[in-house]
């Protein structure tokens, strides 16, 4: 894969952007790769060079990768200002549920429908066994949801942050979570899991309450804040999110022996056990 500088703009040349109509919803989704399908939602504030640069990994690997356009520029260095107002209007869309209800209820985004749609045609497109999916931070959770779809066979949260007034929240209605378990436990699958131990938007009581849901079908890795990526951070990484929490993407350190690389080449071996 071509070195790229990851504090310029990323123009996605080698991408293919398809404007995808489903379920009544048109977003673009980016689209590289042969091979099984791998769909990469992005982290706020949007899809950044670290997150494309993940996405190539994914594509190099041998798949297919799906990469839609949640929210943001893509292709841009995450600014401060620009990432604050880009997740601040993503809070209250309609089509994400970034706090829990009054009640305390956990309840799946209505995007995860589009996403569930999007693995159906992946699916299609490509064949295969099945499809894979990565979510990180502001999408961490929907990885989990879109196991309702049957075409889904290896779901990967990365610092799954919704909801962000309930540290144990989950995201996800209670019968779906039930769904969701029953389908691992039938079709001897698991969700692999990572984040930071310091991490403050995705913190130990989400991982806890994950693991009493969904028992030893959910694998989680916690790395240490000091395995993760300190310098050269974007500014919206720096200034806003303040504490280790990208761990495939800004807080990679791309160097052997690093625990994030080696979270990298899990994911992708993941990948190839389920998909391949």
């Amino acid at each position: 894969m071509t070195h790229r500088n990851m504090n310029e703009h990323d123009a996605l040349e080698d991408f293919e952007p398809r404007d995808i109509s489903l379920d009544g919803a048109s977003k673009v989704v980016h689209v590289a790769g042969t091979g099984p399908a791998v769909i990469v939602m992005t982290e706020m504030p949007g899809i950044s060079p670290q997150v494309a640069r993940f996405s190539r990994w994914v594509r190099d690997a041998g798949f297919t990768v799906y990469m839609p356009s949640l929210f943001g520029r893509d292709g841009a260095v995450p600014a401060a200002t620009e990432g604050m107002a880009i997740m601040q209007k993503a809070c209250v869309s309609a089509e994400f549920r970034a706090f829990a209800n009054k009640k305390g209820a956990n309840k799946a985004s209505p995007v995860t429908l589009w996403l569930r749609a999007l693995a159906r045609l992946a699916h299609a497109e490509c064949g295969g066994p099945g499809v894979g999916a990565i979510g990180m931070c502001f999408t961490g959770n929907f990885a989990l949801t879109m196991m309702l779809e049957p075409a889904m066979l290896a779901p990967v949260l990365c610092q799954p942050s919704l909801p962000f007034d309930d540290p144990a929240g989950l995201e996800i209605a209670p019968e779906e979570l039930t769904a969701v378990r029953s389908r691992l436990e039938r079709d001897d699958l698991t969700a692999l899991a990572y984040r930071f131990d310091g991490d403050r938007y995705c913190k130990a009581e989400r991982f806890a309450a994950y693991a009493a849901a969904l028992g030893d079908r959910f694998v989680a890795r916690i790395l240490p804040d000091s395995a993760a990526n300190r310098t050269d951070l974007p500014p919206f990484f720096e200034q806003v999110v303040a504490s280790p929490h990208s761990v495939v993407t800004t807080h990679l350190i791309d160097e052997a022996g690093q625990p994030t690389l080696a979270a990298r080449d899990e994911i992708l071996s993941f990948f190839r056990m389920r998909l391949q």
